[in-house]
């Protein structure tokens, strides 16, 4: 994994419906959550972009964004989003570059490891997470981003 406090790589990939979307723009909205899974329609996978999805009101609440990479097809994430109803931007990866990019490719380069970042909108990477098969840690992750997140934005508003 990338190290905390380092600067995320910029990348452009397409979309579930096959836009170009780059780490820039989706950081234009606030600090992002990325998350890097093997493949859509998987059990484990399901599993956590569905834990993704019912969290995501407190995510959005707390001035977060999500965005998922994995090396399937817009087409085939396109389907994936829409059968589970996920509310967040799926990203293709089919060369695997960004996924090397981040390090989490799999053993001798194949597959896809389970890795989560923090990044927030100067790209710098705040916490990370790589848990594989322990789904559990993503979400419990991503509810302490949340709260942080929900911590430090309150403290920003005026009184």
């Amino acid at each position: 994994m990338l190290a905390i406090g380092g600067r995320a790589p910029e990348f452009t990939l397409p979309d579930q419906d096959g836009q170009s979307r780059s780490l820039s723009t989706l950081l234009r909205a606030g600090p992002l959550i990325l998350y890097f899974y093997p493949a859509d329609f998987t059990p484990g996978c399901t599993r956590e972009a569905c834990t993704i999805r019912d969290l995501h009101d407190d995510i959005a609440q707390a001035g977060l964004n999500v965005a998922g990479v994995s090396p399937q097809s817009p087409k085939s994430h396109r389907k994936f989003r829409e059968k589970y109803q996920l509310p967040y931007t799926l990203l293709s990866d089919a060369d695997k570059f960004v996924i090397r990019m981040y390090d989490v490719q799999g053993p001798l380069g194949f597959g896809v490891r389970r890795g989560t970042y923090l990044i927030d909108q100067a790209r710098y990477i705040r916490s990370a997470i790589l848990a594989d098969f322990r789904i559990s840690r993503h979400e419990d992750f991503i509810r302490k981003a949340v709260a942080l997140s929900a911590v430090s934005s309150a403290a920003r508003k005026p009184a």
